[in-house]
């Protein structure tokens, strides 16, 4: 009974932390998405609902060699080896140490004791050990928080992916879609090229103006003058992808990246089911992080509150000492020490109650960055649900009104080859449905950004 009591009291001790119970901060969620994210992000690969496969491998690249995504690896490497450092406070230091001198004390000192050698040698070799008893839970604290920010480190490790994912299927749809531009605004230079080349022995032949010639040199021009721009924002986008593929300088500069060459698509049908209980948004990334830090912050309150106590030190130590190196590992040569010390703080000027305050206010600080962070995703997600569907709206209304110009246009040069209707209509005709065609491009890259940004609002 004698040996079972302290040790359940040291076991009691032990178990001792002042840090303050960790609560999740009380939210206000609504019960329901008006809808949701699509069934493919069951695995973590969104990005396959665009059925692209070199997009597919573009995702997969990046996700191996981005270079944010190796910064996030190596910080959670380092935020594991903290977690070690800090761990192994649980268990006792142990050393060894082994010492051989040879020295001379002067003879012409008030501490020379005549008939002792001057000269003398001194062999020890002995074994180190201490341990900190964590009666006040400072070390299972700092533990703690080096936990929470270990898991932190791997939530903004995976919100960079998911950041980066949705960023390499923007960029890449983006390129998609300037190479649409590009092979349109090409075709329509050259079917201007090619009317210009008919009027023009028109002209020759006196039919039509000089007038009418002029006009259509200068809209051929104009057509002509859209391509350097999109040629240059082409080969920008192509390299801003590479960056973000984490390719060498050299693939970034002479290198491409494949892509679909498929004009004329249109967007998948949605698969958006309704009723997904909002609460699913609290495994997003940055959120989980957020909490993280948060319970970091909560366990180094503990870390300061424990400085304001005792801290009990045990030291212990065996060896042997000897003048003569043959009798070194003798048994009188054996030497050993027991050691226990306390240290009570008394006064340090109010610094380790300073230490607290900043602790608690820290915790405070991030339960409402905690909150504001929620805030942003579920007005993200709302931002997101709303945009995929007008974006959807907007291509469907210019892809009618692409078909109504071509229509027009078709007319129009039917009334201009019965001498209805003047060259001007007809070059306006063909100037709108230009303007259209690229619109609905563009809606069709807008959609597919939109999609992206909902799966990334939604946390993958």
């Amino acid at each position: 009974m004698r040996r079972i009591l302290p040790s359940s009291l040291f076991v009691l001790l032990a178990a001792c932390s002042l840090a303050p119970k960790y609560e999740r901060p009380a939210v206000e969620l609504p019960q329901a998405w008006k809808e949701s994210a699509p069934r493919y992000a069951e695995d973590g690969r969104w990005w396959r609902i665009y059925n692209d496969d070199p997009l597919n491998q573009l995702v997969e690249e990046g996700l191996k060699g981005n270079a944010d995504l190796l910064v996030a690896a190596a910080r959670i490497d380092e935020a594991r080896g903290i977690l070690a450092e800090i761990e192994g406070g649980y268990y006792p230091t142990v050393d060894a140490r082994g010492l051989a001198s040879r020295q001379k004390i002067s003879e012409r000192t008030a501490t020379f004791f005549p008939g002792v050698p001057p000269q003398y040698s001194d062999y020890r070799a002995n074994l180190n050990v201490s341990y900190d008893l964590d009666l006040f839970g400072r070390i299972r604290s700092s533990a703690d928080a080096a936990r929470a920010e270990l898991a932190a480190n791997e939530s903004s490790r995976e919100a960079v992916r998911l950041a980066l994912a949705a960023q390499i299927a923007k960029s890449y749809f983006a390129l998609r879609s300037l190479d649409e531009q590009v092979d349109l605004t090409r075709k329509t230079v050259s079917l201007r090229e090619e009317a210009l080349a008919l009027q023009r022995r028109r002209f020759q032949g006196g039919i039509i103006s000089e007038f009418d010639l002029r006009q259509l040199e200068a809209e051929t021009a104009a057509v002509r003058a859209l391509l350097p721009p999109l040629e240059r924002d082409r080969e920008r986008e192509e390299s801003a992808l590479g960056v973000l593929l984490g390719r060498s300088p050299r693939l970034i500069f002479e290198g491409g990246v494949t892509r679909t060459l498929a004009y004329d698509e249109t967007p998948g049908p949605a698969s958006l089911p309704v009723g997904i209980p909002s609460e699913l948004l609290l495994r997003r990334p940055d959120l989980v992080e957020a909490e993280q830090r948060l319970m970091a912050a909560n366990a180094r309150i503990g870390i300061a509150r424990a400085e304001m106590f005792p801290s009990i030190s045990l030291t212990g130590a065996y060896g042997v000492a000897s003048s003569q190196l043959s009798n070194l590992f003798s048994a009188p040569a054996i030497a050993w020490q027991l050691a226990a010390s306390v240290t009570q703080p008394i006064f340090a000027g109010g610094r380790l109650q300073a230490r607290t305050d900043q602790a608690t206010a820290r915790e405070r600080a991030l339960v409402a960055q905690y909150q504001k962070t929620i805030q942003t995703a579920f007005s993200e997600v709302r931002t997101a649900l709303a945009v995929q569907a007008r974006s959807r709206e907007s291509f469907d209304a210019e892809s009618a009104r692409a078909a109504a110009l071509a229509d027009t246009l078709r007319l129009a040069r039917l009334r201009y080859q019965n001498g209805v209707a003047s060259q001007l209509d007809v070059i306006d005709a063909e100037r709108g449905l230009l303007a259209a065609r690229i619109a609905r491009i563009e809606a069709l890259r807008a959609q597919r950004a939109a999609v992206a940004d909902l799966f990334r609002a939604l946390g993958g």
